[in-house]
């Protein structure tokens, strides 16, 4: 079973591209809270996140740096060779689901929150498991 579940903040924009074949696909890194033992000594992991088309396209549209999500997706793994010949290898997850999170007072402090799928036209709606959530309907 591959399946991960990230909670963090975008570090900068999301950034989309175009494949040669036309196929949305949305690249950013999220900084994601290591738990430790000293409150004092706060640890992140940054991760790279990559989503594919219209989800990708949602991402790009709505996310920021510094916006709280929450992920859903597959580890994949890859290598590639450097300019200096060695071998590079690589980890980022796959999303197949983002959610935002977050809170009102975000909203009004001019942030602004997307409205949900069903008050929305067909061309501006979220694709399927991209919602917004409300602070009071985190589970945690």
């Amino acid at each position: 079973m591959n399946q991960v579940v990230l909670i963090g903040r975008l570090t900068k924009a999301p950034e989309l591209k175009y494949t040669t074949e036309e196929k949305a696909v949305c690249n950013f890194t999220l900084a994601v809270d290591r738990p430790s033992g000293n409150e004092r000594e706060k640890r992140a992991d940054f991760i790279r996140i990559q989503a594919w088309g219209r989800l990708a396209e949602s991402c790009a549209k709505y996310l920021s740096k510094g916006k709280q999500v929450a992920v859903a997706g597959s580890i994949r793994t890859g290598s590639y060779q450097n300019r200096n010949g060695d071998t590079v290898y690589t980890t980022e997850v796959c999303a197949g689901n983002v959610q935002f999170l977050g809170s009102r007072k975000d909203s009004e402090n001019g942030s602004e929150k997307p409205r949900p799928m069903q008050d929305t036209k067909a061309e501006e709606a979220f694709p399927a498991g991209f919602e917004a959530l409300d602070e009071d309907e985190i589970p945690f």
